[in-house]
């Protein structure tokens, strides 16, 4: 499935940096190649390593995962809503309220990771199922108007924009330490 991108009117300014990260091209694959690169990065790490944060007040590593698969929900749940032509507005989202209520430090990574990887997997589901109409659809999230197409760009970016933080503070720290 080869997706044009989706142009700046499609999504509020600041969801730019997610969209970015997301090549041209065939779409599909990357989203699906995204969980065997993040689960089989993450999966050899001990609960100990799971719960390392690279800075005070900063998430562990559980808690981004937690943080991927509650926001990769939320995502989805947008882009449903909007491609089955739903013009309710969409509440935002406090994303530091879910990790602290999300208790993912008590978790075992591989829960977390395996739950993550089910998100996803659904994700791909929805994505697939799309037709032309639907990923041109428009709706309001966070007060602003955005379309299926930026929505489903934004979840990938999301997850690359964790992964490289995950690559350049968190391993990075763990192999110093």
């Amino acid at each position: 499935m080869t997706q044009k991108r989706p142009e700046l009117s499609d999504y509020a300014a600041p969801l730019e940096r997610y969209v970015a990260l997301v090549p041209s091209g065939d779409f599909l694959p990357f989203l699906e190649g995204q969980a065997p690169e993040l689960v089989g990065r993450l999966a050899p790490l001990s609960e100990e390593q799971a719960e390392y944060r690279y800075a005070p007040g900063k998430w562990t590593i559980k808690e981004v995962i937690g943080h991927l698969s509650d926001a990769e929900r939320i995502l989805a749940y947008r882009l449903l809503r909007i491609a089955r032509s739903d013009q309710t507005p969409l509440a935002s989202f406090e994303e530091n309220a879910y990790v602290q209520s999300g208790n993912f430090i008590a978790r075992h990574l591989a829960d977390l990771l395996g739950e993550w990887s089910s998100v996803r997997a659904a994700t791909l589901t929805l994505v697939g199922s799309l037709d032309d109409a639907s990923w041109r659809r428009r709706g309001v999230a966070s007060q602003k108007e955005i379309s299926a197409l930026a929505l489903a760009f934004i979840i990938g970016g999301h997850v690359r924009h964790h992964q490289l933080i995950l690559e350049e503070r968190y391993l990075v720290g763990l192999r110093r330490g």
